[in-house]
């Protein structure tokens, strides 16, 4: 038991754990990788915890700055053994504890030894305990091609996490890995993946490489790189190796280190707005050079992107909410994918007034500002800039001294729901 709290503890700082895309079939097993059979539950401060997310050992030969578990900090040293792992895992299941497995680790030896390691409990899972519940697989820096090939035929979603932006920040502070060690597994599952679809089409009875894809986590404020620079790398992974999904995790001091910047705790509020524009890189058919560019390489902190978007382009609207094609919908603050699909669908019937906007689930708060509904304008300002910034933040157009609030980390009140679904 302590050694799992130990391991279980170590690998909480990794945020990458969601559990969809992935419908391995289940012949006489036990489990389902189905996205509806995983449940997910979120820590106060909206951290992932499902699956069963531990590392297989907290010993590294690696000195990465930002990270716990590397080789100088100080900490207690455990480890399971692949056997172990597996018969923890199936036994939790069994107890309706969990759905599946999130397993990382720390390197030990070295990339090729802890790979096969990872490799034995997952395979002991599925051929021993006959295990079809989702999986979850780290891929180690620098291990060898075929045992990254290998890990990808047995795991459901595999990830190797690229941490820093740069490759500067990388050889800075986690100077034992390199930039190549990483993106390589990166573009070698990709390609597989992609070989794996072609050869599904000839033959069925191919066996499935990683089904739910590949993810990656990038540490949020632990360097100096903005915003503009951490958003244009992630669609660039989107949009040339076909990510499933990046992950932001804001950087937590948790080991002291000369090499790191003497900078506060990254704030929450930094994360939850990347993952904003985020969603609107991958739902909304936003690029990254139109939600930040050189005049403004950070994302503001108080605005969600698509209004900040929106803002600083009001010769676009207001638009007529009855003649806007989806695409264009979708850029309205205001309104997220159902409701632009709810709106395509209901113009059908007839058109549309600005009172049948709320029932069709368009944030009217937000909205109202940039629609014409049969030629009415809902809002009640003009297209200003700074006039219809200050209404969406509810605050008054004229200066005057405020309270400061350490509330500023919290979401704003109708940004809950965003939160959870990341919509906008």
């Amino acid at each position: 038991m302590d050694r799992l709290k130990i391991l279980a503890d170590g690998a909480k700082y990794d945020v990458s754990c969601s559990s969809s895309g992935s419908s391995r079939s289940n012949s006489g097993g036990v489990g389902s990788a189905a996205s509806c059979g995983i449940c997910h539950s979120w820590t106060s401060d909206g951290r992932c915890v499902s699956l069963l997310k531990i590392l297989m050992t907290n010993r590294c030969i690696y000195d990465c700055a930002y990270c716990v578990n590397r080789r100088s900090n100080d900490v207690q040293r455990v480890a399971l053994s692949p056997a172990e792992v597996a018969e923890l895992t199936i036994g939790f299941y069994r107890r309706n504890y969990i759905e599946g497995l999130f397993l990382s680790t720390g390197v030990v030896r070295s990339a090729d030894y802890t790979m096969e390691l990872l490799i034995q409990a997952v395979r002991t899972l599925r051929e021993q305990y006959r295990f079809n519940g989702y999986i979850h697989l780290k891929l180690v820096p620098g291990a060898d091609p075929l045992l990254v090939q290998q890990a990808g035929l047995w795991a459901d979603r595999v990830s190797v996490n690229l941490e820093l932006p740069t490759r500067e920040s990388l050889q800075l502070l986690a100077p034992d890995k390199s930039r190549d060690s990483v993106v390589g597994p990166m573009r070698q599952v990709s390609s597989l993946i992609t070989a794996n679809r072609a050869e599904r089409k000839q033959s069925r009875k191919v066996a499935r490489f990683a089904p739910a894809g590949q993810s990656t986590q990038l540490i949020v404020g632990a360097t100096g790189e903005s915003d503009r620079q951490i958003v244009t790398l992630s669609e660039q992974l989107y949009q040339r190796l076909e990510l499933k999904r990046v992950y932001y995790s804001a950087f937590i001091p948790t080991v002291a280190d000369t090499r790191l910047p003497a900078r506060p705790e990254a704030p929450l509020r930094r994360e939850h707005r990347l993952y904003q524009a985020d969603w609107l890189l991958r739902y909304y058919g936003f690029a990254a050079h139109e939600l930040l560019d050189e005049a403004s390489p950070n994302l503001d902190s108080e605005l969600d992107p698509k209004t900040g978007w929106a803002l600083r382009h009001l010769e676009l609207f207001p638009l007529e909410i009855n003649r806007a094609g989806y695409e264009e919908l979708l850029r309205v603050p205001g309104i997220g994918v159902r409701s632009a699909q709810r709106i395509i669908r209901a113009r059908r019937q007839g058109h549309l007034g600005t009172d049948d906007l709320a029932s069709l689930g368009v944030v009217m708060k937000r909205a109202r500002y940039f629609v014409t509904a049969r030629g009415r304008y809902a809002g009640d300002a003009g297209l200003d800039s700074n006039g219809l910034r200050s209404r969406l933040l509810d605050r008054p157009l004229q200066k005057r001294p405020v309270q400061l609030s350490l509330a500023l980390e919290q979401p704003v009140r109708d940004e809950t729901a965003s939160l959870i679904t990341g919509e906008l």
